[in-house]
């Protein structure tokens, strides 16, 4: 876990918006996502930070083998049935971020 999603959970206790971390959505793959907004089985909203975007250091995300397995990772989520919702720093850093989770969870509960 980084300082951004940190960061992120912290807002989204702010907001009372549950969540679990570290959410295995695919079953028998390794892949985790950010978090999981609950109740998981109603909102099938993953969230994903990309962290290093913006930064002189390059990240996991940023290669070329990252981002193949990102996309291998959002897509097969989303074959799942799953939504998934991707930030960078700036977004959550911003708030932009929140808004557009707290939109998607205020939708899913009308």
């Amino acid at each position: 876990m980084t300082d951004l999603e940190d960061t992120l959970a912290f807002q989204l206790d702010a907001l009372s918006i549950p969540y679990t971390r570290e959410y295995q959505a695919i079953p028998n793959r390794r892949f985790r996502f950010d978090f999981a907004i609950e109740p998981i089985a109603e909102t099938r909203l993953l969230i994903e930070v990309q962290g290093g975007t913006w930064g002189r250091t390059r990240s996991g995300h940023s290669t070329g083998s990252g981002i193949q397995r990102d996309c291998e990772k959002h897509n097969l989520a989303v074959l799942a049935g799953f939504r998934v919702l991707m930030f960078t720093s700036k977004d959550v850093k911003s708030g932009v971020a929140l808004a557009e989770i707290q939109e998607a969870y205020d939708r899913q509960s009308k």
